[in-house]
Order: structure tokens, then C-alpha cells, then sequence
């Protein structure tokens, strides 16, 4: 498994309008997009006094499958227009990790499965 890691920064003002163009245009466009080996992409936010950060986390199957979905300089930011308009800042490069292990709690685990017995 490979993790696409990128950062992009905003005004608090722009924050609501950046986040709302992440969940209802660009995510679902990526999701469109149904690349083979892409898994999942994750959204974090964090205030951070005069600006505010996102971080996207996107899982892939192999950096192959990264390729497919950003092409052969796999490193190169995806950012549409619409969402350079309201960043303030951003990484122009992501960054790629090869997962080496994962845990998962018994809490993690019964939410994936459905639920408990309990």
C-alpha cells in the first residue's frame, strides 16, 4: 500500500468554501475518475491561528496505481483551478510512503465488520 500525503493552507474565511469544494467537486471527481488500485482519500483540517490546514491522505494499492491516477511525475500536486482560487498555499509536490504495518483496534475492527453482538 502506498499513502499520497498532500498539504494545502487557507484563510479561515476560505476554509468552509475550501472544504466544501473538496467534498462535493473534487473527491467525487477523483472518485469518477474509478483508477484501478486507488482505495481511499482522507480529509483532515486544523486551525492554525491566521490560516487554516488541510491535509489529504489518499491510499493506493502500488505506486503503479499512483501513476494512473497522477501520470508518470506521480509527485506533481493535483489542484484544480477552482481550488488554487481560494489556497492560500500548497504543496506543489506530494509525497508518497509505503505502508510498512497497520494495527487495528477491536473498536476499529467491529465498526468495519458492522457493529458487535453487544
Amino acid at each position: 500500500m502506498i499513502r499520497r500525503i498532500w498539504h494545502g493552507w487557507t484563510t479561515p474565511e476560505n476554509a468552509d468554501a475550501y472544504e466544501a469544494l473538496l467534498r462535493t467537486e473534487i473527491f467525487p471527481g477523483i472518485l469518477a475518475k474509478q483508477v484501478r488500485g486507488f482505495r481511499r482519500i482522507e480529509l483532515l483540517r486544523r486551525p492554525l491561528g491566521d490560516e487554516v490546514e488541510f491535509v489529504t491522505i489518499m491510499g493506493f494499492d502500488s505506486i503503479e496505481a499512483v501513476k494512473a491516477f497522477a501520470g508518470e511525475d506521480y509527485e506533481t500536486a493535483y489542484v484544480p483551478a477552482k481550488a488554487r482560487q481560494v489556497l492560500a498555499r500548497f504543496d506543489a509536490r506530494s509525497q508518497h510512503y509505503e505502508v510498512r504495518e497497520t494495527r487495528v483496534s477491536d473498536d476499529e475492527r467491529a465498526s468495519e465488520s458492522g457493529g458487535s453482538d453487544a
